[in-house]
């Protein structure tokens, strides 16, 4: 940041330097400069040399006349304090042009959109979307019209008000970005799961089945539809769903697993489960795969294959969390129960809980809790489970 500060106030500098150099002199007299504006320009050059930024920003402000050269410099200059968390500074700068009635249609346009932006930094968002939908209504540049939808449908999501970020979307925009296709079919499965909680569940199927077609990779559409499908007893269609998630991002295979599990348990076919876990196991080597199913094989009596299947794990690929299931198969058993096993199964369990569960793989933002859209970055499916078999 202080190298970007330091290009932005150089930049002020040589503007108003120019500036100066433009000033018409008074006739008769080629030696007089307008004085304080001089005076200005040379203070503000000594602020910055001693490194003084934030008293150089003010002189070289008030140094500089807005007209159409210098529009540029003060829109890099509200941008500035936008970006150092000064936002209010950024709005009276831009506040400040707008009211220029010397600015062209288009400047006029540019600075409202920045004006937009120091709205929502402020928290101002009934301000920042009006500016931003008249933008959008009546705007001629194309760039800058993209550019206001985006700010809008970043204010519709902090407002949650996903059916209008759907609105401004539009087909074309959702097709022409990924980031956008993925975060579209994200707010169709938010107002989904509105309206499952709304008991409205034909609604809520129709937009998850809009998700899929949005984004066939969206794994959090066949999530909820397989957990509607359990919640009216349809626990054969919950699998098939599940079943899917694989196919669309195998990243995200360990969080089928819980509700794989129950619907098999429902269906009263623990031995379905242990196949349909030796399948995805050739397909996705997991170690929540991996640990569900010796979970299933213990449970089954079946103790020396499911500690056979942890130790197997272990010489293809170490992880603590094999380690603290070898150990809590191995202390069930009374012949095998030690203290220093029980000692090393807390350690290992306590180590478990503590590391991060997700990470996002755009921000690298790690979470014991799935966000589906990143807190940090704020891109939508980007966070994923972490595979103990990834070395994470």
């Amino acid at each position: 940041m202080p190298d970007v500060l330091l290009l932005a106030l150089l930049v002020a500098a040589i503007a108003a330097g120019w500036w100066l150099g433009r000033r018409e002199r008074p006739k008769g007299d080629a030696s007089s400069a307008t004085p304080s504006l001089a005076r200005d320009y040379f203070v503000g050059l000594n602020y910055l040399l001693n490194d003084q930024q934030d008293q150089a920003i003010e002189t070289f402000i008030g140094a500089l006349e807005v007209n159409s050269d210098t529009v540029e410099t003060h829109l890099a200059l509200g941008n500035l304090f936008r970006n150092r968390s000064e936002a209010d500074r950024a709005l009276k700068i831009h506040q400040n042009l707008l009211a220029r009635p010397t600015l062209t249609s288009d400047q006029s346009e540019r600075v409202q959109l920045e004006l937009s932006r120091d709205f929502l930094a402020l928290g101002l968002l009934d301000r920042a979307e009006r500016l931003l939908e008249g933008l959008v209504r009546d705007t001629h540049d194309s760039e800058l019209r993209r550019s206001a939808r985006r700010l809008l449908i970043d204010l519709f999501e902090r407002e949650r008000e996903w059916q209008a970020a759907l609105d401004v979307a539009l087909p074309k925009l959702v097709r022409q970005h990924d980031d956008i296709r993925r975060a579209a079919a994200h707010w169709l499965c938010e107002l989904a799961e509105e309206e499952r909680h709304s008991a409205s569940p034909v609604l809520a199927r129709r937009h998850l089945r809009q998700a899929l077609a949005t984004d066939a990779r969206c794994v959090r559409a066949n999530l909820l539809l397989a957990a509607m499908a359990q919640d009216t007893g349809q626990y054969k269609q919950a699998i098939k769903l599940l079943r899917r998630i694989p196919e669309q991002d195998a990243s995200y295979t360990p969080l089928m697993l819980e509700p794989l599990a129950h619907a098999y348990r429902l269906l009263d076919d623990e031995e379905g489960l242990v196949r349909c876990l030796r399948e995805l196991l050739d397909e996705v080597p997991s170690t929540s795969v991996i640990s569900l199913l010796a979970e299933t094989l213990y449970h089954q009596g079946r103790d020396e294959d499911a500690v056979a299947l942890i130790r197997e794990q272990l010489e293809r690929q170490p992880s603590l969390e094999a380690i603290h299931q070898l150990l809590s198969l191995s202390r069930r058993h009374p012949r095998e129960e030690d203290e220093r096993i029980e000692l090393l199964e807390r350690h290992t369990q306590a180590l478990v809980r503590a590391r991060p569960r997700h990470r996002c793989r755009r921000c690298g933002f790690a979470t014991a809790t799935l966000h589906w859209q990143c807190p940090r970055c704020r891109s939508w499916g980007t966070t994923q489970p972490i595979d103990a078999a990834d070395g994470s």
